[in-house]
């Protein structure tokens, strides 16, 4: 009897072992419906919706993101000309057209609705944090098919939530919904990730807010295309002399 406990204790614990092993790896294929090359433009577009469905309001940006937590963010519609964000790893500045001194923000602040910076200049979970398997589990609270529940806790201070619980598709690791926990660990907003016609990326994040407007905010990813960016641009006195890069 003995030898049958230690023989199922030694199985449980490669099993638990083997299952750690996997996180990182299905973070990286999860990264991968969202980020389709290490460097990479992403042409932007935030909607927010109010509580009854109507439309609010709507802004474009693109996204250059780039190796080793690099983002830098350019502001397209008029309302904001000529405003980016940059990020470096757990630092994020905002410049200004009509001024030359870089303006130290945080990865919360908002830039649309409730679509942050973080939201909008980080797309990896593999990068940014690290986690743990939960289980399988519905993927919807009716039922339906399974997924894999994975509880995700910040590994870095430049990230805009500190803990995500994070379902992915069984079979193909494709994100499909997550919640999104603030450092006082309140549930701050829940996110649904909806797929492209073809089903082979991310075409569209949508954010509901639990804390305050309990509106809607849609990041839709219009287009995707690999792009490396001057090393210049990561600079934020560069981005201060140079307000007009393209």
């Amino acid at each position: 009897m003995l030898r049958f406990t230690l023989i199922a204790a030694a199985l449980l614990a490669a099993t638990t072992a083997q299952a750690a092993d996997d996180v990182p790896a299905l973070l990286k294929a999860a990264d991968k419906w969202r980020m389709s090359s290490d460097s990479l433009q992403v042409e932007t577009q935030v909607q927010v919706f109010n509580k009854d469905g109507s439309p609010d309001k709507e802004r474009r940006y693109t996204v250059f993101a780039q190796p080793q937590h690099r983002s830098l963010v350019l502001m397209r519609s008029p309302a904001e000309a000529g405003q980016k964000v940059l990020m470096l790893g757990d630092d994020f500045w905002l410049l200004m057209p009509s001024s030359q001194r870089p303006l130290r923000i945080t990865p919360m602040q908002k830039l649309l609705g409730d679509a942050s910076t973080g939201d909008v200049a980080t797309l990896s979970w593999a990068e940014d944090y690290t986690g743990t398997l939960v289980g399988d589990e519905p993927c919807a609270e009716a039922g339906g098919p399974l997924c894999t529940h994975l509880s995700l806790q910040a590994a870095r201070k430049g990230v805009s939530y500190q803990r995500i619980e994070l379902w992915l598709g069984k079979q193909r690791h494709e994100p499909v919904k997550a919640d999104l926990y603030v450092q006082s660990d309140k549930l701050a907003k829940q996110a649904r990730f909806v797929l492209d016609k073809a089903g082979t990326s991310v075409a569209e994040m949508v954010l509901l807010d639990q804390l305050s407007s309990h509106k809607e905010t849609r990041v839709r990813y219009l287009s995707r295309q690999g792009r490396s960016v001057p090393d210049a641009w990561m600079n934020p006195m560069f981005l201060a002399r140079n307000p007009a890069l393209e």
